[in-house]
């Protein structure tokens, strides 16, 4: 059990989760061409000490940035643009939860079935539903695929803490790998709706 996983909308590895249409196998090539080592899965759980006590704050300037782009800062406000900050209080805790997920969890059919569901939840075929907000029907894949930039990036600085010399490189890596994968699976669920892009 950890710090969030019983927030709102959580639901890593129940039924309420639906099925990926990306096989395991499909999974295995995506690492393979994010060059996943056989040492990630290790080095991201070093890192889960660093990362966890600050996922929250992790979140937060994740969203402090997007907040200073009204392009970006639209799709967490209420349709008008006015803020929503019942919606963003609501999702924040399964966001840092998902920075947990991503250090500790293993990448089996239950990781890549909510991976498919975090990327179906940014787009209109679930955007909103699990806090019931009202928002804008989806983030535009562009937006979702370029924030892994700034989503490494935080990561990359905060284990510096933990880190130095060819360890910290080595760890910073394996958290690039493992965003990138993540957010691969996400855009999947974009793929019969190229409007959204």
């Amino acid at each position: 059990m950890t710090a969030y996983d019983h927030s709102s909308g959580y639901t890593y590895g129940t039924d309420a989760v639906p099925s990926s249409p990306l096989t395991l196998e499909d999974l295995r090539q995506i690492e393979a061409a994010a060059h996943v080592q056989p040492g990630d899965a290790e080095l991201l759980a070093r890192a889960e000490p660093i990362l966890a006590p600050h996922a929250m704050e992790m979140v937060d300037t994740w969203r402090g940035i997007l907040a200073q782009k009204t392009y970006l800062a639209a799709h967490s406000a209420h349709p008008d643009g006015q803020p929503n900050p019942e919606y963003a209080q609501a999702s924040k805790p399964r966001f840092a939860q998902w920075i947990i997920d991503m250090c500790t969890r293993e990448r089996d059919q239950a990781w890549l079935d909510y991976q498919y569901l975090i990327g179906a939840r940014h787009m209109s075929a679930a955007k909103n539903a699990a806090d019931g907000a009202d928002s804008t029907p989806f983030v535009p894949l562009r937006y979702v695929l370029a924030f892994i930039a700034p989503t490494v990036e935080v990561g990359h600085r905060l284990l510096a803490e933990g880190f130095e010399g060819d360890e910290l490189s080595a760890v910073r890596d394996a958290w690039t790998r493992a965003v990138t994968v993540a957010v691969t699976v996400w855009a999947y669920a974009y793929r019969d709706h190229p409007e959204q892009f």
